[in-house]
């Protein structure tokens, strides 16, 4: 996948994790928009190689939300 349509699949995932975390941890949008940013699975997720683009938003938050609970992130079987 060339570099565009990575760019056009993470338009349409991160809005919904970001609502996930604004869900999940009572922030607003600019802090989970920060969070999702700053975090390693956000590295991971722009890095086409990973494949985690193809993951659902809810699988992105629970990989999202691991990390920030225990600073790992544990890749599921499918990815």
């Amino acid at each position: 996948m060339d570099n565009n349509k990575l760019i056009a699949m993470l338009i349409f995932i991160v809005p919904t994790v970001v609502q996930l975390i604004i869900v999940n941890y009572k922030v607003t949008d600019i802090e989970a928009t920060e969070l999702l940013y700053n975090s390693e699975l956000y590295a991971l997720l722009e890095d086409e190689s990973t494949k985690l683009w193809h993951l659902s938003p809810l699988t992105l938050f629970s990989m999202f939300d691991e990390e920030q609970k225990t600073g790992k992130i544990t890749f599921p079987e499918e990815a």
